[in-house]
């Protein structure tokens, strides 16, 4: 039997660091949405009880470190099941980049083996197994666009944003989360107005949503690389309505309504950085 599954990434509209916990983690709230850029997981079922990752990527592990193979280790062992399963992962996603690649794909793996193998389990719970995976990953089990609290294991649904392009450009660098959320002072977090971006999305206001996008980590990973900061100066230059940072970076995006418009900064900066891609929003 094979399955296939569509991982697509995800941008943050705003991304907030709440508080330090006592186990060395921190509670955030996360409003996230997704893009048509996206990874393909090909499923396939092994009669011997094994798990099997292939993909093409010099920086991603194919063993048991890659998020899709923890994803499908913790499904089986949660469902006890027996039967093995190869994943084949065609990545598009950049890596390291803020934008849930790892993530999207172990939440692909869980929905992808539900149906592969005809178990029905409700999305909930493919969820909160996610999150015993990352903290992105029950997000990217839902998709489309919603709020991830606490661990990124409470997610509340929101409207989609009004339609727009999304410009993505990524700097030649991988940021590793755990890094940069190691170097948070939680006493000079500068927080985002979540309630004012949850408003722009129930009214549909762009500029609104424009005005209010913030990312608590975006000070933090630029001040460790400086060429994020450059990326989102020239992004503001060619006249991209909203600009942000997404995750704990390196990629910066904006956010245009006219294609046209979205056309000429993405050619533009196609010059300044080397992967650059043009999206619309799934979520």
């Amino acid at each position: 039997m094979t399955h296939f599954e569509k991982a697509p990434a995800k941008i943050n509209l705003s991304l907030d660091v709440i508080r330090k916990r006592s186990d060395g983690y921190h509670d955030v709230e996360m409003i996230m949405t997704t893009v048509d850029l996206a990874d393909r997981i090909e499923l396939n079922t092994l009669q011997e009880d094994r798990i099997e990752v292939s993909l093409w990527s010099r920086y991603v592990p194919n063993d048991e470190r890659n998020l899709a193979y923890k994803a499908a280790k913790a499904f089986k062992s949660r469902y006890n099941i027996t039967k093995g399963v190869q994943i084949k992962i065609e990545k598009v996603i950049p890596v390291s980049a803020g934008l849930g690649g790892g993530s999207t794909d172990a939440a692909a793996v869980l929905r992808g083996l539900n149906k592969l193998w005809d178990l029905n389990i409700p999305i909930q719970e493919l969820a909160a197994l996610g999150a015993t995976i990352g903290s992105d990953v029950p997000f990217c089990v839902y998709g489309s666009t919603g709020i991830a609290k606490g661990f990124g294991d409470i997610i509340e649904t929101l409207p989609p944003p009004p339609p727009f392009w999304v410009i993505l450009a990524k700097p030649d660098i991988g940021v590793s989360t755990k890094t940069i959320f190691q170097r948070v002072d939680i006493n000079e977090v500068i927080h985002p107005n979540t309630n004012k971006v949850i408003e722009a999305l129930y009214e549909k206001d762009f500029k609104k949503l424009c005005q209010n996008i913030g990312n608590s980590l975006e000070p933090v990973t630029t001040s460790l690389h400086p060429e994020v900061q450059r990326i989102k100066e020239k992004m503001q230059q060619a006249g991209a309505s909203g600009v942000l940072m997404s995750g704990s970076g390196p990629t910066v995006y904006g956010i245009v309504e006219q294609q046209s418009k979205a056309q000429r900064i993405y050619n533009g900066m196609r010059g300044f950085c080397h992967e650059v891609y043009l999206v619309r929003l799934i979520g």
